[in-house]
């Protein structure tokens, strides 16, 4: 009975021991997450921002499976449209062009759509382009930036500017990304797949 007690103690401290070695579940700094230099506040902010650009193909990949970390992080998902670079700053005015018609973050149809229309590669012109971005627009009813009157210019590059605020307090330089709490950078390129994205947003939730 002693042999059996103890045999059965050895196999539970071994059974532990190797679960201390695999379990990464708990996301670590430096690697999943980062510090963000700065808090950001500003109101436009959920505690869970993803931060992406309308030119990167990645993150077209990432709004498909945008519901399932929703879902799985248990927080809703806001947007905030990087400005690190000119293409960056020209594509953001679209999304906010949207943004700005509908109050809140554009819907995923309507996004894959705007991504489809900005990355239009290929021997595709400039009016092609701008053609394809306008019924884009025209398919929710909504106003192409090309045809805004001025007021609606200066609504628009108004929340532009608060886009390039944040883009350069956070010193993002890589999409797609997410903020938590205006305090902390999840580095996607170190998670497997969606599901280890959610978890690391969840713990970030909870720090």
């Amino acid at each position: 009975m002693k042999l059996l007690n103890r045999s059965s103690l050895i196999a539970l401290v071994a059974a532990c021991l190797l679960m201390a070695c695999t379990d990464n579940s708990i996301p670590q700094e430096g690697k999943q997450y980062v510090l963000l230099p700065t808090l950001l506040e500003d109101e436009t902010l959920l505690p869970v921002t993803e931060v992406f650009s309308l030119t990167c193909s990645h993150c077209r990949k990432m709004e498909a499976v945008l519901p399932q970390i929703s879902s799985e992080a248990g927080a809703d998902i806001g947007k905030l449209h990087i400005t690190f670079n000119r293409s960056a700053q020209v594509a953001a005015m679209f999304y906010y062009a949207a943004e700005m018609q509908l109050g809140k973050d554009p819907d995923h149809t309507f996004m894959d759509q705007l991504f489809a229309a900005i990355q239009m590669g290929g021997d595709t012109t400039q009016a092609d382009k701008q053609a394809a971005i306008e019924k884009v627009f025209a398919s929710s009813n909504l106003i192409s930036p090309y045809q805004f009157n001025q007021q609606q210019n200066e609504m628009m590059l108004a929340k532009v500017k608060i886009a390039e605020r944040l883009s350069t307090q956070s010193a993002i330089n890589s999409v797609p990304s997410f903020i938590v709490n205006g305090r902390y950078q999840v580095i996607v390129s170190e998670h497997k797949d969606q599901s280890q994205i959610a978890n690391t947003i969840r713990y970030l939730l909870n720090k």
